[in-house]
């Protein structure tokens, strides 16, 4: 995010909260081919982060580059096998978790990085002052750490039956910035494959390889054939445009969606294929909005069918949504969306209006009390053309029920500027990409900016017992309670996750490994 809060993404990058946590299946072509040696590997980000500062946001945009130059503490398989990364050992019992931090981890300056900086990183993202957007998502609240030798502890306020998955998304920072962080808003101070050497927002990041980089995922190192010198991550927001450099060989790697997918398909490229979440319609829930009123949320999920806005906004290459977390590796897979929103269907979109007070003016548009029905949507820009035909579905329904909705689109950083901080906004399609149920919740409830992550104010009783319910369970065990707790958001028309959609991830000229983010330590140069 850009200011101070931001959202999971897990990075499908298709919308602004997405793509931080996907998870990869098949390499469906292309690759191959001899290592290249010393060269520069070229990466497409679909918009620009702001400040790089890696612990003040979990929007995808930043997580992307974070990877680059910054370590978590553990790492974690496609299917959920929790691996090393800065700590050796680790385990979790009840409410304490210890992780062996080993000698010989540095930093891009050459400083030690030790269980005692790793107690400092924890214990600055779990201070609600520092409004860290990875607390309560990543980080469970009132986590204290503490560290004695290379041993660090981490003591919870109460279970949490998905820690370590959170842990691995956790970037670390060292020491110097942990207490002077002006550093990082345009560098970078990581335990990281790569060093960041030039910053140019909004166009491009240029990283240099550590050589001397020897503690990845599972003890990857940068000792391997085809490994680049060199990573540049340039901004382009335009989907087609960023198909073109693609299919030119200007890039070596892009994640693209719809038609422009499909002429990277066709092209015989290195490929990864994903679902992940690609539709949310989130609401603001916070009073003095009209969408504060549960009538004008039902009407306007009633007023709109959510199987054809999920056809036209993946392009053809999706469906409806099942859950809120559906990116792997997944913890629970379950369906508890389908009969619990609230079905389509126009004639009850206008009665549910009636019945709440809410009539038609002259002009058609509906008032109550003095107060005209007018909505602000935001959609991010990012998303091309098929956004932009499935927002003019959205208006058009919208519209015939009485609503007047002024569409918006904008790039992430204004969009997560809007739901996060000047709240300038009724309704928003943002997708909060998990991996596990529990990483969302402070976005579902909770606290508000800037006290919290709960950006659309909602409050959900049988969604926070469900939920008070389903974390006294460890793992996949409480994921009934999970399941029973999104399905009394959905039924509220709380929010309305609408479509899962197949994304790609494609290379030309390089292969890697791809989890919402590429593995730095992956990446080879072929030809």
């Amino acid at each position: 995010m850009t200011p101070n809060r931001s959202a999971v993404t897990a990075v499908v990058a298709v919308t602004a909260l997405a793509s931080v946590l996907v998870g990869c299946s098949s390499d469906g072509g292309g690759g191959g081919g001899a290592p290249v040696e010393g060269g520069t590997f070229t990466q497409i980000l679909g918009s620009d982060p702001g400040s790089l500062d890696p612990q003040i946001s979990a929007g995808s945009a930043l997580f992307d580059l974070s990877k680059l130059a910054y370590d978590s503490l553990v790492s974690v398989t496609d299917d959920g096998e929790v691996r090393s990364q800065l700590a050796s050992e680790w385990s979790v019992d009840g409410t304490t978790a210890t992780l062996t931090i080993p000698d010989g981890i540095t930093c891009g300056d050459g400083s030690a990085f030790t269980a005692q900086t790793a107690a400092d990183n924890l214990n600055w993202i779990s201070d609600p002052a520092n409004q860290s957007g990875f607390l309560g998502a990543f980080l469970p609240v009132g986590v204290t750490s503490t560290a004695e030798g290379d041993t660090l502890t981490m003591t919870l306020s109460t279970p949490a039956p998905f820690l370590l998955l959170g842990l691995s998304g956790l970037p670390m920072v060292c020491g110097g910035s942990l207490t002077d962080r002006d550093g990082l808003a345009a560098g970078t101070d990581g335990t990281g494959p790569y060093v960041l050497t030039e910053a140019v927002p909004s166009d491009h990041y240029t990283y240099e390889l550590r050589e001397d980089y020897a503690w990845g995922p599972d003890g990857a190192t940068v000792d391997e054939p085809g490994i680049p010198a060199q990573v540049v991550v340039r901004v382009v927001s335009d989907g087609t445009t960023a198909a073109n450099l693609l299919l030119s060989g200007e890039v070596n790697a892009a994640q693209l969606t719809g038609p422009d997918a499909d002429r990277a398909i066709g092209a015989d490229l290195f490929t990864i294929e994903n679902t992940a979440i690609a539709g949310e319609q989130w609401y603001n829930h916070t009073e003095g909005h009209p969408t504060s009123d549960p009538a004008v949320r039902r009407a306007l999920t009633q007023a709109v069918d959510l199987d054809e806005l999920a056809n036209v906004l993946t392009a053809g290459k999706g469906g409806p949504a099942t859950a809120l977390a559906v990116v792997a590796p997944t913890v629970c897979t379950y369906d508890a969306i389908s009969g619990a929103i609230p079905a389509f269907d126009v004639d009850a979109a206008n009665a549910t209006l009636d019945d709440a007070g809410w009539v038609r003016g002259a002009d058609g548009v509906r008032e109550k009390d003095g107060t005209r029905l007018s909505l602000t949507f935001l959609y991010e820009n990012s998303l091309g053309a098929a956004a932009a035909a499935a927002a003019e579905l959205a208006l058009a329904s919208w519209q015939e029920i009485g609503v007047e909705v002024e569409g918006k689109q904008q790039d992430e950083t204004a969009l997560l500027d809007a739901t996060f901080s000047t709240g300038a906004w009724d309704i928003a399609w943002l997708t909060l990409s998990v991996n596990s149920p529990d990483q969302a919740v402070g976005f579902l409830s909770g606290a508000v900016p800037p006290d919290g992550s709960n950006f659309s104010a909602i409050v959900n009783d049988d969604y926070t017992a469900a939920v008070a319910e389903a974390t006294l369970t460890d793992g996949s065990d409480g994921c009934d309670a999970w399941q029973k707790a999104e399905t009394a958001l959905f039924e509220n028309a709380d929010i309305v996750p609408f479509a899962n959609a197949t994304v790609f991830m494609f290379g030309n000229g390089a292969e890697f490994d791809w989890s919402g983010v590429i593995e730095p330590t992956s990446m080879r140069l072929v030809g």
